[in-house]
């Protein structure tokens, strides 16, 4: 259920960042603030968006991409592996990673219509690089659900390098998968199992 739940609202993150250049100049809370108005009328008012999978998923990786610190959730995904992996190695977990997050991301758009958004204040201290956004997602006749985005300042602005949906990690959630995968068949078995599951 977690996971599904998960899955659910990772559909939700590829639009609401979907603005890249807001992503520089603004804060965590006021980005998401920012973009959420903007993306739920995107998912209200492009129909084609839930038709049309090839143009959701073009989408998400044209959007997604600037605002998602894919190396360093992926770094956080592998676990200890990581370290023992090639350059080479890396680049193709990367890679194969990235498009699994994608894939899920377009597959779950039309979860969000009829949904809003409760960001919740964030304070960040002066000069501190991560910080968590709570938000609340609410539905009428469904409990709210909690989804924390840890955030991560960088020279290009904040990007998210992890998501937590009811207090569940995606990244700690796919690190024992991986944890499970690499120990059996090491970093190659991870990559090929990445690649089947993109297949």
């Amino acid at each position: 259920m977690v996971q599904k739940r998960m899955k659910t609202f990772l559909g939700l993150l590829a639009f609401l960042l979907a603005f890249p250049a807001a992503a520089q100049a603004l804060g965590p809370e006021e980005l998401v603030r920012k973009v959420t108005a903007d993306v739920l009328e995107t998912v209200r008012s492009d129909k084609t968006l839930l038709a049309d999978r090839k143009r959701a998923l073009a989408l998400v990786e044209e959007k997604v991409l600037p605002l998602l610190d894919f190396r360093e959730a992926t770094q956080l995904a592998v676990g200890k592996a990581w370290w023992g992996a090639t350059p080479a190695q890396r680049d193709q977990l990367l890679t194969e990673f990235r498009g699994l997050l994608i894939r899920i991301y377009s597959n779950a758009i039309d979860t969000y219509l009829g949904q809003t958004i409760q960001v919740l204040p964030v304070r960040v201290a002066p000069g501190a690089t991560e910080t968590t956004v709570r938000n609340r997602y609410l539905k009428p006749g469904a409990p709210p659900v909690l989804v924390e985005y840890a955030m991560r300042k960088t020279a290009d602005g904040w990007k998210i390098y992890d998501i937590s949906v009811e207090g569940v990690s995606l990244v700690l959630t796919y690190r024992a998968e991986f944890e499970q995968v690499t120990r059996a068949s090491g970093i190659e078995g991870l990559i090929k199992r990445l690649v089947e599951k993109n297949a």
